[in-house]
């Protein structure tokens, strides 16, 4: 019987001694597998932030990039010196409004050369030199100038000779030819005085850096970088302020060129209808 008993409390505490274990095992592989549930969430938060990030970045890159630009000339024209930045500045304002004034002026100028002339003969031809004239005046640019100088003087009856006709187209055409290239000088001295006040600064700035040398005693890059930057500075601003200006003007030269030849296309035509017309002395 005490052996019975025995064996009894044996088998109780072994299976009170076993619960308390098993529940802490449970408890334990419950704890396990919220911590991989977690886990495996922030995982999946971690990927779809670096997924989005990319296309967040793609739409603040071209906002910094531009403000970055706009910083960088900023912080580069007052590196520059700000006095001799702003003279290259203001050479380049005012040969662009030169530029832009005589290509507008040039533009206005153009015409349909050939529908002029033959509008023109057929008045001649008709006898209308008076009409002739009306129609000159009425039309703008250095053609109409040059056939109006020449209708007067065919209309008239003591200049009306072909040779006072031809020297009066001529003197015309000089004159006409001094419009279209008027303020082509102020382009050129703004072209060379660009670069100019470019190699200005470069030297200025070039003395600037060894200055900056003597007071410190010692050459080193960091003394020589601030003058050698503003001399950078300057120099190509000021050359590519030149070459802006120097396209405008090459398109200006070449529309005071196509004038040019319309001019003498137009003389020669002149000459030919004062020749056919009565009215010319021979």
């Amino acid at each position: 019987m005490k052996k019975y008993f025995a064996i009894v409390a044996m088998v109780a505490a072994f299976t009170f001694g076993m619960t308390p274990s098993v529940v802490a095992q449970d408890e334990v592989a419950d704890e396990a597998a919220v911590a991989e549930q977690v886990d495996s969430v922030a995982e999946e938060a971690a990927d779809s932030v670096e997924a989005e990030a990319p296309a967040v970045e793609e739409a603040v890159a071209p906002v910094e990039e531009e403000q970055g630009l706009h910083k960088t000339l900023k912080t580069k024209f007052i590196e520059g010196d700000a006095g001799f930045m702003s003279l290259v500045s203001i050479a380049l304002v005012l040969g662009l409004a030169f530029c832009i004034e005589r290509v507008i002026y040039l533009t206005l100028a153009q015409v349909n050369t050939r529908k002029f002339m033959e509008s023109l003969r057929e008045k001649v031809e008709a006898g209308k030199i008076q009409e002739a004239i009306d129609f000159c005046a009425g039309t703008r640019g250095p053609v109409a100038q040059i056939s109006k100088k020449a209708m007067v003087n065919l209309n008239s009856n003591d200049q009306n000779d072909i040779a006072t006709i031809e020297r009066s187209i001529n003197i015309e055409a000089e004159v006409q030819g001094a419009y279209l290239e008027e303020n082509c000088s102020w382009i050129t001295l703004f072209i060379a005085m660009a670069p100019s006040l470019g190699f200005l600064g470069t030297v200025i700035g070039m003395v600037q850096a060894f200055d900056d040398i003597e007071r410190a005693g010692d050459i080193s890059p960091t003394v020589v970088a601030g003058g050698m930057k503003v001399a950078l500075i300057t120099t190509i601003f000021g050359i590519v302020v030149a070459l802006i200006l120097q396209v405008f003007y090459n398109y200006v030269l070449s529309r005071v060129e196509a004038l040019n030849n319309n001019m003498e296309e137009a003389a020669m035509s002149l000459l030919d209808m004062c020749v056919k017309s009565p009215k010319c002395k021979k």
